[in-house]
Order: C-alpha cells, then sequence, then structure tokens
C-alpha cells in the first residue's frame, strides 16, 4: 500500500536523484530536502541511505525525526556487521527513540546485531512498555518463529458484539503491523478463531466475534524453525500467522513480510551452501574474510582429491600399459559429478518445498538413477562412436562407454540419496554441497573405470 505522501513511478527507473538529495543536505537546504526525501517511498529512502557514506548519513540524523528515521530502517537491509557501527554515529537518545518507533520484530533484528553493552544502554533509554515488549522478543533464537514475530496485531475478545468490536479495531489499528486478520482470544488469553476485517465490516452489528469468526486456525509454535512457518504460510496462502505458545496462548503474529526475508535468506543460505561456502559473499568483504568464508570447503575438498590421486596412483600399471585411458579421465569424472550435481540440486529444492515424503523416497531415487541410466547410455553411446572412428579402439570405446553409463549412474544416484539421508538425520540437505557431491562422485567413477579396464587389461593391450 502507498501512503498518499509517497511518490509512485510505474517504471524500473530510479525514482530518487541522489547527487541532488546530496547536494541540498550538504548546501543546508533542509526544508527542500525533507520534501525531496519524504516524498520518495519508504523502499527508496532506505536505499538512498544505504548508498551515502557516513557524513550523509549523519546529516540525515540531523534533520529527520525519529519517526522519519524508524520509517525507512524498517526497510534497511544493510550487513549485520554494519549495524554495530551505524549506532556508533547515532546519538543513543536519538537511536533509542528510532527503535521505538520500529516495528518491534524490525527492532529486534537490529537489535540481535548489536554489543551486549549498547543493546543494555538502549533498552535504558527506551520508554518502558517499549522496551518490554522488545526485551520478550530478545529471549527467542532469530531463526524460530518467536524470534520473527511481533507483538503487533489486533486481538478481540470471542464474546464481544460486532459492534464494540469496530470500534476495537479502530483504536487497535494504528499500533498494528496488519490490520486485515483478526484474532479472536478467549478470557485466558488463548487463540480461539480468526476472522477477516471483511467478515467484521459485513457482520450484522449485533452479531458476537465467536458467530462470524473461523475455529479453524493455522498457527505456529513459538520454538518452530522459521523455514517450516515460511512452508506452512506459503501452503495455506496466509498474509499473517499466529504464534502460540505451549498453552496455546497468542504471543504474536508472523506476517508475509517476514516471511519473504526468511525465504530470500534461506535460499540464499542453500546457494551459499550448494557452491561450497559459509555464507554468500558480501561485495564490500575483505579478502581475508572472503578466504575465510571458503577455505573450510576447500580445505575438506583438498583431503578428499587426494583420495582421488591415491586411487590413480594404484592404477599407475594400469596407465603405463594403456595411457590413452588418461585422455578420458576428465570425461567420465566430469560427466559423473555433473549428473550428480543436478540430482543433488533437484533433491535439495524439493526437500525445502517439501514436495518429498517419506513414501516418495525410494520412488524418486529409483527415477534419478534411471534418469542416471538413460543419460549415461545416451551419452556413453556418442563418446564411444567418437573414440571407434578416431581413435579405431572399439574394446576401448566399449570399457570407456561402459564406465561412463555406470558413473553418471551411480553418480545421479548418490546427489538424489545424501541429500535425502542428511535430511533424515536433521542435517541441512544443502550441506552436501556441489564441491562435495562431484569430489565423492570423482573418487566412484575412478574406481570404476580403472577397476574395469584392469579387470579387462587383456583385450585392450
Amino acid at each position: 500500500m502507498y501512503n498518499e505522501n509517497e511518490s509512485v513511478k510505474l517504471d524500473d527507473e530510479t525514482v530518487y536523484d541522489q547527487e541532488l538529495l546530496d547536494k541540498l543536505l550538504l548546501n543546508n537546504e533542509i526544508d527542500e530536502f525533507r520534501t525531496e526525501f519524504l516524498s520518495m517511498h519508504k523502499y527508496e529512502q532506505s536505499e538512498y541511505f544505504e548508498d551515502s557514506g557516513d557524513e550523509i548519513r549523519q546529516r540525515i540524523f540531523e534533520v529527520l525525526s525519529p519517526e522519519e528515521v524508524a520509517d525507512f530502517f524498517d526497510q534497511l537491509e544493510i550487513d549485520e556487521e554494519e549495524y554495530e557501527d551505524l549506532f556508533d554515529t547515532m546519538n543513543a537518545t536519538y537511536a533509542s527513540k528510532v527503535l521505538e518507533e520500529m516495528s518491534y520484530d524490525n527492532a529486534v533484528d537490529i537489535m540481535n546485531q548489536l554489543s551486549k553493552q549498547k543493546l543494555v544502554s538502549l533498552l535504558t533509554l527506551m520508554n518502558k512498555e517499549d522496551a518490554k515488549e522488545i526485551k520478550a522478543l530478545l529471549h527467542y533464537d532469530e531463526d524460530t518463529a518467536g524470534g520473527i514475530m511481533t507483538t503487533e496485531y489486533i486481538s478481540l475478545k470471542a464474546t464481544m458484539p460486532v459492534k464494540e468490536a469496530l470500534i476495537q479495531v479502530k483504536d487497535q489499528a494504528p499500533d498494528a503491523e496488519t490490520i486485515y486478520v483478526i484474532f479472536a482470544i478467549n478470557d485466558d488469553k488463548k487463540l480461539i478463531g480468526v476472522l477477516s476485517l471483511r467478515d467484521l465490516i459485513t457482520a450484522e452489528n449485533d452479531a458476537y466475534i465467536e458467530d462470524i469468526m473461523s475455529e479453524r486456525v493455522i498457527s505456529s509454535n513459538v520454538a518452530e524453525d522459521q523455514e517450516d512457518v515460511a512452508q506452512r504460510m506459503r501452503d495455506y496462502d496466509l498474509i499473517a500467522m499466529p504464534v502460540l505458545d505451549y498453552q496455546d496462548h497468542l504471543l504474536g503474529i508472523i506476517t508475509i513480510d517476514d516471511i519473504l526475508d526468511v525465504m530470500d535468506e534461506e535460499a540464499s543460505e542453500d546457494y551459499s551452501r550448494l557452491a561450497g561456502v559459509s555464507d554468500v559473499d558480501a561485495t564490500n568483504d575483505s579478502v581475508i574474510k572472503t578466504a575465510t568464508k571458503r577455505l573450510p570447503w576447500l580445505i575438506i575438498l583438498t583431503f578428499l582429491g587426494m583420495i582421488t590421486a591415491s586411487i590413480l596412483g594404484s592404477f599407475e600399471s594400469t596407465l603405463s600399459q594403456v595411457a590413452l585411458l588418461a585422455a578420458f579421465i576428465p570425461i567420465i569424472s566430469g560427466m559423473s559429478g555433473n549428473s550428480g550435481t543436478q540430482s543433488l540440486a533437484v533433491s535439495v529444492r524439493n526437500i525445502s518445498t517439501g514436495e518429498i515424503d517419506e513414501k516418495s523416497k525410494f520412488k524418486i531415487a529409483l527415477r534419478e538413477a534411471g534418469s542416471g541410466l538413460l543419460s549415461g547410455f545416451v551419452c556413453a553411446l556418442i563418446l564411444v562412436l567418437i573414440i571407434i572412428i578416431i581413435y579405431r579402439q572399439p574394446f576401448l570405446a566399449i570399457i570407456v562407454g561402459l564406465s561412463l553409463t555406470i558413473a553418471m549412474t551411480v553418480g545421479t544416484l548418490v546427489g538424489s540419496v545424501i541429500p535425502l539421508i542428511m535430511n533424515k538425520l536433521k542435517i541441512d540437505p544443502a550441506v552436501a554441497s556441489g564441491p562435495f557431491i562431484t569430489t565423492i562422485n570423482d573418487i566412484v567413477s575412478m574406481l570404476i573405470y580403472f577397476g574395469l579396464a584392469t579387470s579387462f587389461m587383456t583385450y585392450l593391450t
């Protein structure tokens, strides 16, 4: 939704002029800057702030009120490490007011990135009621339903008449994160129903909330993993989900904007793990920090690579008798790794979207193995024909083709089964990264290739 003071531009161009805004600020043309800046959408305001240097940011704090800064801080997306430095440049009282005006869940996300000393200081300066709400949310793990929920929602007693409920909604609306979903509770604050704003508006004035609410409520437990919450909200097309404790008391709600952030975060995490890094590299990361993120997997893969080297060394006599075998090592290991990585990506996606259940696991593994067999056979047939035409060695062609078929079949099976096993063991399946699967398949494919070549060496020589 757009506020009446926000400009709308229906194209892909930037809706603000950064040079103009910088000039207005630096030339102390405060009224003109405020007019230009506050006419922008909150997202563009946050983008401008993110793209600005320390001097401009400090001037923004000087000319905007905490309420105005809080509006675009709700949209802010900067690296976690930057928040500590950012709040060092802000007056503590001013910073506490900004956090007070933000949505509680977004304020908590920021405060989780601050040092304990700064966190305590800001909480001390806050309004007692706001500090109490934020403290309650800070207790929950960041990756749980409690960690992403907000306590700013609309709830009504189930025994309340519709006429009175409309007044209550109007009173609660300014502080609520969403007004389109309303939750019905009993005297013990236990969640017993849900209704939409439309249900309330269209109901008869003499009706009661319990008459128009739905008792079928999709909810989450406060300790539930955020990825599971996101999956359920996607499945049920919810714009808000209530969060309950173990006694069904309503603690807060999770809104769709937070779930979109969760899905983006989980996708980035899975992508980085599939690439074999601990986290997606930020563009402003130092050389040392970038290397630190990537080194753990690379060191592991180095040791796994030594196994491949040892296998090749153990078949030194085979290679010395038929040196041409070495020419096809990259093809067999590469195709095995590629097919495994493809299968891995499909499996991780199916697991993350909940499309795999216990009954379908065997069927999916069998399908992937069949796909690998068929793909391997077609690729092997092409390779056999090329070897016969170029090298005129039909038996070598058969060994290479058979090895490629088996290696791609096994590689595809490994790529699909390992994530399923990891998921069963409650380990993130994305940990079975592409480089890891590729290296495992290198080892397996070399054993297959040289095992067959050694077994049929008399025919090759």
